[in-house]
């Protein structure tokens, strides 16, 4: 049996966040005990495309709720992607972020 890498244990974590919620590169980083690596985390959601199952990616913003990965999904998809779950954005922000916040270290706490 093989280890899972990095990218594997991120694409787990993003494929449990729920729709219509959101999370953060960092929050994923600390749950996944690598805190200060959410720039590692952007990577894997930049290398999501082809893995199965899919990886929804556009749940994944930045700490200020900002759609910073936008222009990886070509035009306003992420933004689509968002709003047809409810989740409404303005301005590339993802609005009532605190509410819709999803974090991992606390919804799948044991």
């Amino acid at each position: 049996m093989r280890e899972d890498n990095f990218y594997d244990r991120v694409y787990e974590v993003v494929r449990l966040i729920p729709a219509g919620r959101v999370t953060s590169y960092g929050a994923i980083a600390n749950f996944l005990g690598t805190k200060g690596s959410s720039r590692m985390v952007g990577y894997a959601m930049l290398a999501c495309g082809k893995a199965m199952p899919p990886v929804p990616a556009h749940r994944v913003v930045n700490r200020q709720g900002l759609l910073t990965a936008k222009f990886h999904f070509g035009g306003n998809l992420m933004q689509q992607l968002l709003e047809s779950e409810g989740v409404k954005v303005e301005d590339d922000q993802v609005q009532d972020f605190k509410t819709l916040f999803w974090d991992p270290s606390v919804e799948l706490a044991l």
